[in-house]
């Protein structure tokens, strides 16, 4: 590319940025009802649309099919591209949940008299411009896009290469529901198309307020690494099962199963099961034996090897324990007891999610209480954590910070808040020189 042709290109991203935000400020304004009846008239688009949107995905199939042959695309991520009636039907409903969840804009947060007739208060606002990043899965496109037009915020999305023109059906479906709503510039919603776009993106701190990468660990590192913009994203989803001594046997059986293999790609399903050494004997060979009969293999450490024996399991190693699979691998090491589980979780977990199986209310107190990540559930699959499980509608992705949103990233992760005070002619002097003194009383 010569510098002539970078600039027209960086120029280019900037124009679509500049435009963003403008569409951004008119989005704020739109009332909580216009705002649902788009988005339920964006679902509608969708499920009219289907086969347009199934025709995109299956070019973009195909291509990858080759890819998968080749070995350059795994089968996992090769999954997450595939669009099908059902997914259709999928995406409609999620833009329906997000239009039908409470206004998350203009709700007063608290309000403080500082004095009399001088009264402040916090509001949520939207964010602005949201720039999305992801790899793959072509559904974050409906479901980004609702969550955006429900907070009112605008986004510029840059998807894989794999999914291009799935990608893209779903962009100029969502464009023309919008072109039916004058209040509504198409502008608050913008598909980037080539990879020197996602830098020149990520040089925009003037007009985008955040930006959301979704993909690997190493692509989230350079997102960070390159970009002024605040980046909020999860790096990896390493998650346990951690099977207690007193654990119900059948209810770690499916919870084992369901964490591992409901829908493996994804960053909420577990990659390692930790078992009490208690309890091992009675639950490894069975669990085992179900995770295998459902394709899962297993890999395994020392003491579960002694245990089971010659029964086919591969032997874990140290690289085992810190690798997100996102396939039908799932890794087992024996605990000596409950303090042991949560220094490995808190050593190779990623933050993500974590659940303990068992009955000793105690146990799973301590567990939900000292574990260190976004997720900790008692007696549930690691599934559970989703955006759309959660009641959010949807998600934009999975944070697994601690600053301004964590977990499942739905409509309040894409609002701030701003101060509005209400005076009569107060000026700081007057209470600077001891004149008059603050009250700051809470208001209900």
């Amino acid at each position: 590319m010569t510098k002539e042709t970078k600039d027209e290109a960086q120029t280019s991203v900037t124009l679509v940025a500049q435009r963003a935000r403008v569409a951004a400020r008119a989005l704020a304004r739109l009332p909580s009802e216009c705002r649902t009846e788009i988005l339920m008239a964006a679902a509608q688009t969708i499920e009219d649309a289907g086969n347009e949107i199934l025709e995109a995905n299956a070019r973009d199939c195909r291509a990858a099919e080759t890819s998968v042959a080749a070995g350059s695309m795994s089968s996992a991520t090769f999954a997450r591209l595939r669009v099908t009636k059902q997914g259709i039907a999928q995406m409609a409903a999620h833009v329906r949940g997000v239009a039908q969840l409470p206004d998350p804009l203009g709700k007063r947060l608290a309000a403080t008299e500082l004095d009399d007739g001088l009264v402040l208060y916090k509001e949520s606002c939207p964010l602005g411009v949201i720039g999305i990043v992801f790899e793959s899965r072509p559904d974050a496109v409906p479901q980004v896009a609702a969550l955006a037009l429900k907070s009112g915020n605008a986004i510029i999305l840059k998807g894989g290469a794999e999914a291009a023109h799935t990608n893209e059906a779903l962009v100029s479906v969502w464009r023309k529901c919008l072109s039916r709503f004058p209040s509504v510039p198409q502008d608050s919603i913008h598909l980037l198309l080539t990879r020197s776009d996602v830098k020149d993106l990520l040089e925009q701190d003037r007009f985008v307020d955040l930006i959301i990468p979704r993909g690997s660990q190493a692509f989230v590192r350079f997102v960070s690494q390159n970009s002024k913009i605040p980046v909020l994203g999860h790096g990896e989803g390493i998650c346990h099962v951690y099977v207690d001594q007193a654990a119900d046997i059948e209810k770690a059986i499916a919870i084992s199963l369901d964490s591992k293999v409901q829908y493996p790609a994804a960053c909420n399903s577990a990659e390692t099961l930790l078992v009490h050494e208690a309890i091992a004997s009675e639950f490894l060979p069975r669990g085992i034996a179900t995770l295998r009969n459902a394709g899962v293999e297993v890999r395994v450490c020392a003491r579960s090897r002694a245990l089971l024996g010659k029964d086919g399991s591969l032997e874990a190693t140290e690289k085992d324990w810190e690798t997100e699979y996102s396939d039908l691998i799932l890794s087992v090491k024996i605990v000596s007891n409950l303090e042991e589980a949560m220094a490995h979780i808190h050593r190779y977990g990623s933050g993500h999610t974590e659940t303990i199986v068992t009955e000793n209310a105690e146990a799973a107190k301590q567990f939900l209480d000292e574990i260190d990540a976004a997720g900790v559930f008692h007696n549930a699959s690691t599934r559970f954590s989703d955006g759309f499980r959660y009641g959010f509608g949807s998600e934009l992705g999975i944070s697994t910070n601690k600053l301004h949103a964590r977990g499942p990233m739905g409509l309040e992760g894409l609002t701030t808040y701003k101060y509005k005070l209400y005076g009569n002619g107060q000026t700081v002097a007057a209470y600077a020189k001891g004149e008059k003194k603050f009250k700051h009383r809470r208001l209900e």
